[in-house]
């Protein structure tokens, strides 16, 4: 009996039965490109094995639930429980970039393959209505309009920052060779 032929994952290194499906990695989600294509050199695979392959229709929208459910427990869920705990202005931003950050850590936790810019992405939607809300809402930790959009920014840099970290920790670190 012949056995199945096999095919080594180029980001983990795990052994995958071939037919692929949709040409990701069972272990890992990482695309396994077709083997008759040009063979890339150890740095090159290095290279890219922690580039975006594309933009996931998917995880943007896991991300943008996960975004969303994070800022709305945190930023206005805690203050209506624990009214000692009032996120209104510039405590409020302050709040919400490491809540993006932590979202964008989950993000790049959970989803198969490299995808660090769909959390960022919705971070930018979820941080618009958040900024504006509390700008609205502040009454006494009041801070100018530029502010919140600074903050806002920033929330979505420290997004960005926060999925990378997440799939480098999902990925690990490279196979080792022994050339």
């Amino acid at each position: 009996m012949a056995s199945a032929k096999t095919i080594v994952c180029p980001s983990c290194g795990f052994r995958n039965t071939l037919p692929l499906v949709n040409d990701r990695c069972v272990s890992c989600g990482a695309k396994i490109e077709n083997l008759g294509k040009r063979t890339l050199s150890r740095q090159e695979e290095i290279d890219r094995r922690y580039q975006q392959e594309g933009f996931s229709p998917l995880w943007f929208v896991v991300s943008l639930g996960i975004m969303g459910v994070l800022t709305a427990a945190i930023v206005f869920g805690i203050p209506m429980v624990l009214p000692a705990f009032d996120f209104e202005g510039s405590a409020g931003m302050v709040v919400a970039i490491p809540v993006w950050c932590a979202g964008g850590i989950l993000v790049g936790l959970v989803s198969p393959g490299r995808t660090f810019i769909e959390p960022v992405v919705s971070a930018f939607l979820v941080a618009l209505p958040t900024a504006i809300w509390l700008a609205r809402s502040q009454t006494v930790k009041t801070m100018p309009s530029f502010m919140y959009v600074l903050l806002a920014a920033v929330g979505v840099l420290f997004t960005l920052v926060g999925s990378y970290i997440g799939e480098r920790i999902q990925l690990g670190a490279p196979p080792r060779t022994f050339d």
